[in-house]
């Protein structure tokens, strides 16, 4: 059980004194820099999916 509470302890000494926070506008940038990116991954995906899918439509289609 010491091994455990030790464990804690040092956990929560670290992350009060050792971890270095973000700023609420670093973060604010962060999430904004990580949203646009997802969405133009999503566009890209999406965009590949629709050439895909008429393209094999069209595809099958001829025979």
């Amino acid at each position: 059980m010491s091994k455990i509470t030790n464990y804690i302890n040092e956990t929560v000494e670290e992350m009060r004194h050792k971890v270095s926070w973000p700023t609420y506008s670093e973060l604010q940038s962060s999430s904004v820099l990580v949203l646009v990116g997802s969405l133009i991954f999503a566009l890209v995906v999406g965009a590949m999916d629709f050439v895909f899918d008429s393209t094999l439509t069209w595809f099958y289609n001829q025979f």
